[in-house]
């Protein structure tokens, strides 16, 4: 089975689900195609098409799918590597009005560069990509939050990073404090 995912984003992303559907036409995928189209509004005879599930039946779904096929969303490409499945990703566009910018470009191109995925940039050269996913083995996903989170931690914990509330807070609250008892002493 493959599963299409296209996330929750308000905008189509019917480009995707047109490419998907004509290769099903010309014969390209002849398993059985699963789509979360999110807020894209598309018809077709050869896909089973919700708009959205539940996040249980999407990871239940994404266990089960051979291949994912999904927009750039950084939480849709994780999703499949964490089931280890081998993804074909393509980002919306913000000249085809599908996404307010063109930050997914940046998202797939990364992951493609690190050998977690395979990018989809041109629509035509899908099936291309269908075949290559027969034998492409994605680069293991290893998450680094918690050294993100530690990076974070020691830059706000250096003393030239804290925020002018914490480093002056006993001043302002003396201050403060102060005042009130000369308002309420006259």
């Amino acid at each position: 089975m493959i599963l299409v995912t296209l996330g929750t984003q308000d905008k189509s992303f019917e480009r995707l689900l047109k490419a998907v559907d004509g290769e099903i036409e010309k014969g390209n995928i002849k398993e059985k195609v699963i789509v979360q189209a999110g807020y894209t509004k598309y018809n077709s005879d050869n896909m089973e098409i919700f708009d959205l599930v539940s996040p249980k039946k999407l990871d239940n779904l994404m266990k089960e799918a051979r291949l994912v096929i999904t927009h750039g969303g950084v939480g849709s490409i994780l999703g499949a590597l964490k089931y280890d499945k081998v993804v074909i990703a393509a980002a919306r566009e913000s000249k085809f009005l599908e996404h307010t910018n063109d930050h997914q470009k940046q998202i797939v191109d990364e992951f493609e560069k690190n050998g977690y995925i395979l990018a989809l940039k041109d629509f035509s050269k899908l099936n291309n990509l269908l075949k290559e996913s027969k034998t492409f083995k994605p680069k293991k996903y290893k998450s680094n939050n918690k050294e993100f989170v530690k990076m974070i931690d020691n830059y706000i914990e250096s003393s030239n990073n804290i925020s002018w509330w914490n480093k002056y807070k006993k001043v302002v609250m003396l201050i403060i404090f102060l005042l009130l008892i000369i308002i309420f002493v006259e």
